[in-house]
């Protein structure tokens, strides 16, 4: 089980840099004035959010069930894994809505600020402390 655990780790790490870049690009995107700047950005985001980001989530999620598969009445009886994985399914919320502004985007209709891009970038930050305070010191 520690090569599922160490996999699993690897693409959350994955899936959160791509997390914390995604709303970053839509900072700039949003501040890009020219056709150029714009369409670079789009296909940055696509590669990101396609390439990176989507991948990483699916692996995430298949190598934390399967550690809970691998010894699912000690896992499912914790308290603190019930809240990480509320937490979880509130990040795969957020990383929908950072495909479903790509596309806005992309069809050249975002209607948010770069101020509010910087606001939204910090929503994984309270979430990854959350988790990593949960699975570490398992307060409950």
């Amino acid at each position: 089980m520690a090569w599922i655990e160490a996999l699993h780790i690897i693409s959350v790490i994955c899936w959160f840099a791509g997390i914390f870049y995604m709303p970053r690009l839509f900072v700039y995107h949003a501040m890009s004035e020219d056709q150029t700047s714009k369409d670079r950005f789009i296909i940055m985001e696509r590669k990101l959010y396609r390439g990176i980001m989507t991948p990483s989530a699916i692996a995430t999620v298949i190598f934390g069930a399967w550690l809970i598969a691998s010894a699912p009445d000690f896992y499912l009886s914790q308290g603190w894994l019930h809240a990480k994985l509320s937490l979880v399914a509130l990040l795969i919320a957020y990383h929908i809505s950072c495909g479903w502004f790509w596309a806005r985007f992309r069809d050249g209709r975002n209607t948010h600020s770069h101020v509010f891009f910087r606001y939204f970038n910090e929503i994984p930050v309270v979430a990854l402390i959350a988790i990593v305070i949960l699975v570490v010191v398992k307060p409950f």
